[in-house]
């Protein structure tokens, strides 16, 4: 059984991150997906709109999904061999990168393949953040403060 693995925050969930897990899906017989907790949000200044509870359980409830698990950290590698997964998907803005390179070839030393999924032109959840600002003056801050009450 070919094992696939896949991290994100999936915050403001869109048909950017649903093209990735489908493909993703595509290409091993089991995906594991693992979703950013609020506090390694915060490691990028950012917190997501949506409580890390309510993303994991969108996520989990995808057909493409086998199994989805929270992402403590940022070490994808120790992820993978714990759960035995032998592709790692990532979205191509990493590709070629000096970091993803030297990843590359430590993954390659456990058996494990990179590979790298182009992102969906013209969407992301920065960008429906930044039209929600705009067309309802909502800030992140203010949405999760008004998520709190």
């Amino acid at each position: 059984m070919l094992i696939g693995y896949t991290t994100g925050v999936y915050d403001l969930f869109h048909i950017g991150h649903l093209n990735l897990l489908k493909n993703a899906k595509g290409m091993c017989d089991r995906l594991i997906v693992g979703v950013t907790v609020d506090e390694l949000v915060s490691y990028k200044g950012k917190h997501a709109m949506i409580p890390f509870e309510d993303r994991i359980e969108i996520v989990r409830s995808i057909k493409y999904v086998d199994a989805a698990v929270p992402q403590y950290d940022m070490d994808k590698l120790k992820a993978c061999k714990k759960l035995g997964a032998k592709i790692l998907f990532v979205g191509d803005d990493w590709y070629n990168s000096g970091k993803w390179q030297d990843y590359e070839k430590s993954f390659a030393q456990e058996g494990i393949k990179i590979i790298y999924f182009p992102y969906t032109r013209g969407i992301s959840s920065t960008k429906i953040g930044e039209a929600l600002k705009h067309i309802r003056g909502w800030t992140m801050e203010e949405a999760n403060n008004n998520a709190d009450e």
